[in-house]
């Protein structure tokens, strides 16, 4: 290929020409699409036969083909690169241009270069703000001298290539981190008779997305877990750290109930496998019963408590460090009441911090916010009364809890995977339910086997290998309770000669006990009459 013409006019010509190497048509493109796209240009620019992109992977320690053209190879077989080795990787080790007039075995690491008959190279590095973000280079299949004319007009070409890229990049990224922490988000809260919960999440400053989170989820031992936390942060990197810390924290949950004990655990392993990373993190445990929850601040901001008929208060708790500082430092479990009408709300700083103002101001603020009534009432005026019209300068993530009040019962739904696991929470969530429908702790018990017995069938007989559903609604009309248990599979004959005692059993333990069987499914109401409410 000719070495083209460099009079002045030409060069002139080229220099107008790269005003359209980065041009408004290219917006519509993904990276590499977009870097395609370049070195087409870039190709046709300079009168060379190849052109490739190597861009720095996550760990800046190496180069990673993510476009090329005359060598597609290179992206083909995921060529990577350590920085100040080879051809490219001294380009972006030394920040500077490197021509090669004859391609060898002594300055080409990448045999790709060597196979594919190149013979000369010229590469620039990609910068931004100074920063080296990867390598672009040219080369020809015959013998060319580059010049330095050539070298400038590269790196103008490719300081153009990498506003372009860094754009773009930053664009995917933030939208790939604001899906991450949509999907890492609860997509809603669970259902758990006799509490009620209400969450926001608003991405601070610019939108750009960080590491806050909240979760709430229940365990096999009936037990409750609420989790808010906060990674040091911003951007996709802080999103997947919050999902990796989500997940442990969920794992880890299995084990143990102490909130403390959790926490070192997540601590140990911020220790051994993110030993960059540093999160806040509130974990809290609601016993089964509900009568009381068991709190651990990693370095997170203390929660504010209500209860009826008092002012909501700053919850005093120790404040351990934050997870990835120093994982042997001891970590401390506090245990409050939680009454019927008594609530508490969880945050991250984002809430209460601003610019101009003392920590203390937003944190009073909040308190005076909180108040004792419904979930979704307390979260819309905390979020009214310190964010308003405002745009937070950083993520805000709150949750709110509150346990209810008998009176206040609603009817329990619940739609479950019919696997053996699922009929623990559905006991707990009847009995919590019973229980706040005013029935004695007798037939709570009568009730929850009763019912359990029901789901039970349904997970043994109704479904095959594919699996299917159970769905349990429960609804008070005093002094009756009705219980309606639902699939839509169709029951497999009982196995062996001591079967159907099931359905004795509920028959013994409730007033009424309705089966239909259809080609749609089954359909299963027991009804009963509780003492308290009058005679049976």
């Amino acid at each position: 290929m000719s070495t083209g013409d460099r009079t002045p006019g030409a060069t002139g010509d080229r220099l107008r020409r790269i005003e359209a190497v980065t041009d408004t048509a290219l917006a519509h493109l993904d990276v590499e699409d977009l870097l395609v796209e370049l070195l087409d240009r870039v190709r046709d620019l300079l009168a060379v036969d190849t052109a490739a992109v190597l861009l720095l992977d996550s760990s800046s320690r190496y180069l990673v083909a993510t476009a090329a053209r005359g060598i597609e190879e290179e992206v083909l077989q995921g060529v990577r690169i350590p920085l100040g080795r080879g051809f490219a990787g001294r380009i972006a080790a030394q920040k500077r241009a490197v021509i090669i007039e004859n391609v060898d075995h002594a300055n080409v690491l990448n045999p790709i270069l060597r196979d594919r008959g190149i013979h000369s190279l010229l590469g620039v590095p990609l910068l931004t703000g100074g920063t080296v973000m990867g390598v672009l280079h040219v080369g020809t299949l015959s013998t060319r001298r580059f010049t330095d004319e050539d070298s400038l007009l590269l790196q103008l070409v490719a300081d153009r290539v990498a506003l372009a890229t860094q754009a773009r990049i930053s664009q995917v990224e933030r939208a790939a981190a604001t899906a991450l922490q949509r999907s890492l988000l609860p997509a809603e809260l669970p259902t758990v008779p006799g509490l009620e919960f209400a969450a926001r999440y608003v991405a601070g400053g610019d939108g750009e997305v960080g590491g806050d989170w909240y979760d709430v989820f229940g365990l096999p031992s009936g037990w409750l877990c609420i989790v808010v936390g906060d990674v040091v942060g911003r951007g996709l990197r802080a999103a997947i750290a919050m999902g990796r810390l989500r997940g442990a924290l969920r794992a880890y949950a299995l084990e143990s109930e102490d909130p403390a004990e959790l926490i070192s655990k997540l601590d140990r392993q911020v220790q051994h496998f993110e030993p960059d990373m540093m999160a806040t993190v509130l974990c809290a445990m609601v016993e089964p019963s509900y009568d009381q929850l068991h709190l651990s601040s990693a370095g997170h901001l203390p929660p504010v408590s209500v209860y009826p008929g008092l002012p909501a208060a700053l919850l005093e708790l120790p404040i351990d460090l934050p997870a990835g500082i120093d994982a042997r430092r001891p970590r401390h479990t506090s245990t409050m009441a939680l009454p019927p009408g008594s609530g508490m709300c969880f945050y991250t700083d984002g809430l209460v911090e601003r610019r101009g103002s003392s920590l203390d101001v937003g944190l009073e603020h909040l308190r005076r916010s909180v108040f004792a009534g419904p979930a979704e009432s307390v979260c819309a005026a905390v979020m009214s009364d310190l964010l308003g019209t405002e745009p937070p300068i950083d993520d805000v993530a709150v949750l709110v809890l509150r346990r209810q009040d008998g009176a206040e019962m609603d009817p329990l739904d619940l739609r479950m995977l019919a696997v053996p696991v699922s009929l623990g929470f559905i006991r707990t969530a009847v009995r919590h339910w019973l229980a706040g429908a005013g029935a004695s702790p007798d037939e709570v018990a009568d009730l929850v086997v009763a019912i359990g017995e029901a789901c039970a069938n349904v997970v043994e007989h109704a479904y095959g290998p594919c699996g299917g559903t159970v769905s349990v609604h429960m609804v008070s009309r005093p002094p009756v309770v009705f219980a309606a248990i639902r699939d839509t599979g169709r029951w497999r004959p009982p196995r062996g000669s001591e079967r159907g005692r099931g359905i004795r059993l509920m028959r013994g333990l409730s007033d009424d006990v309705r089966i239909e069987r259809t080609a749609a499914g089954t359909y299963v109401l027991i009804r009963t009459a509780l003492a308290g409410h009058g005679p049976r």
